[in-house]
């Protein structure tokens, strides 16, 4: 089977029904087992609540600023009713998106080596745009962040709880079983992602009196439109030509 396909039959041996008799006796088994433990699941739901309640900072705090500049704007804006550290934790969050992102498109470039594309499937040129559409991005939320006299190598808590949550992205493009369909399946998560927080991190902007920043932010925001439709266009394209694909001969079941 071709490592560039998905869908094509060939031996799978997690389903219980390949194996009729095993599957038989699990059951029965199964059915004759007393349960490890009495109750249901309050009891590690308490565990849960007890942790929670002693965790303490949670993820962290968002760092000082870094300049007498950085302080000055922040006591300015603490004076004026505001809250700047969310603003800064948000900033924080985006670039930490951003610089992950360059690395998603490297990934789907190496992809694109490997497989090759489809018809109405992505290029060279425009994965390559969009991973320096990316950088670029990267490098605006760096100054924007120095600007306001806070530190961009700084991990705030919103840029380590959306690491966490999009974990599964990178690792999901990096392992070596994965195609650049499937690929371009995992980057459409990120770009929806990616679109709906650039949409808070503007509004909050604007809401803070940041218009300026707010401005060259919607370019972002756009450009990364133009990439969610690009990849939703080719993870379409390429799901609906693996569908219209004769099946490999090699991989159909044998018959009785």
């Amino acid at each position: 089977m071709s490592k560039d396909t998905v869908a094509d039959v060939g031996m799978n041996r997690t389903g219980i029904k390949t194996s009729p008799v095993d599957s038989k006796d699990i059951i029965a088994q199964a059915e004759k087992a007393r349960p490890s433990s009495p109750g249901d699941a309050q009891a590690i739901a308490d565990v849960r609540k007890q942790y929670m309640r002693e965790s303490g900072d949670g993820l962290g705090r968002v760092p000082p600023p870094s300049s007498l500049k950085g302080v000055a704007k922040t006591a300015v804006d603490m004076l004026k009713g505001g809250k700047p550290t969310v603003f800064i934790d948000k900033l924080g969050e985006r670039l930490a998106f951003e610089r992950s992102g360059v690395r998603l498109y490297e990934g789907a470039l190496s992809k694109l080596d490997v497989f090759g594309s489809w018809e109405g499937g992505p290029s060279r040129e425009l994965l390559t745009k969009i991973l320096d559409d990316e950088l670029s991005h990267f490098a605006l939320l760096m100054e924007a962040m120095e600007k306001l006299g806070a530190d961009p190598t700084a991990m705030t808590p919103s840029a380590d709880l959306t690491s966490v949550i999009s974990m599964g992205v990178p690792a999901a493009i990096s392992d070596a079983r994965t195609n650049l369909r499937q690929t371009m399946q995992a980057l459409l998560v990120a770009e929806l992602t990616d679109n709906a927080s650039w949409e808070v991190l503007i509004d909050l902007a604007r809401g803070l009196g940041h218009d300026s920043l707010a401005d060259r932010f919607q370019l972002a925001l756009d450009a990364e439109a133009e990439h969610l439709a690009l990849v939703k266009g080719w993870y379409a394209a390429g799901v609906s030509t693996e569908a219209r694909a004769p099946m490999d001969s090699a991989s159909m079941p044998a018959q009785p």
